[in-house]
């Protein structure tokens, strides 16, 4: 659920539910000038310990919603979502970006005219994303968990395929296709800036840029990472 913990360490339920339909991977948030606070459930059907199942269940599990804490009310903002993760209001506080499994993340117009409309803010993304942080320095930082590697693309395209690699995974046979997981720096129209990635690393979950260095943790393995940006700037494409 969406959880409110003070610096005392007291936690506080503040919602667990919306329509009736219990949240079950309540992924990532971020909060509103005005305090209403943005977050994805990524899945309805599995949990943080089941999650390769919902890739593996190639089905679109995942909600986008907002609560207002005074009014204690939650809302569904937009369902049929693949593993929806990472949340960043924008920096003009116009529109939420929500990213999704399948290599996008989409924009949620919160003011204007075009409140409530859904587009797609980046896409053909250079692996699977999920947490997305704004560094206040006018870039917006995605964890990469994996690149698309053959394997994954054929799952992503092959329901039958998606069958045997459950079937692996469930007596813990499947090989580990993920690899290459790092962090992209975007701009704040989506373009793409810097690429930082390795490939030994997988299932990197988040990426924040705080003074010259980056950070990343996984919230499957037990490291964070600093690299600094100044020693070892992105490379050029030629």
């Amino acid at each position: 659920g969406l959880l409110k913990v003070t610096e005392d360490g007291l936690i506080e339920l503040l919602t667990d539910e919306a329509e009736g339909l219990k949240f079950k991977l309540t992924d990532h948030l971020d909060i509103a000038d005005n305090g209403i606070i943005y977050f994805t459930d990524a899945s309805s059907k599995y949990s943080l310990h089941e999650f390769v199942w919902d890739f593996l269940d190639g089905r679109p599990n995942g909600r986008f919603l907002s609560y207002d804490p005074s009014t204690k009310q939650t809302k569904v903002l937009v369902r049929d979502l693949y593993f929806a993760n990472g949340v960043s209001v924008s920096a003009d506080q116009k529109f939420v970006i929500f990213c999704e499994t399948p290599m996008r993340c989409k924009r949620y117009d919160i003011q204007g005219e075009r409140e409530g409309s859904v587009d797609l803010f980046v896409g053909n993304l250079p692996g699977m994303p999920d947490n997305i942080r704004y560094d206040g320095e006018g870039q917006y930082w995605i964890a990469m968990s994996t690149e698309t590697t053959y394997p994954w693309y054929l799952a992503q395209k092959y329901p039958f395929i998606r069958k045997i690699m459950a079937m692996m995974e469930r007596y813990d046979r499947r090989p580990r296709f993920e690899k290459n997981s790092g962090s992209l720096a975007i701009d704040l129209e989506g373009k793409p800036l810097a690429h930082y990635y390795d490939p030994g690393l997988a299932l990197i979950s988040s990426g924040i840029k705080i003074g010259d260095c980056l950070y990343c943790g996984s919230v499957v393995y037990p490291y964070i990472i600093r690299l600094n940006l100044t020693r070892h700037p992105a490379l050029a494409r030629t």
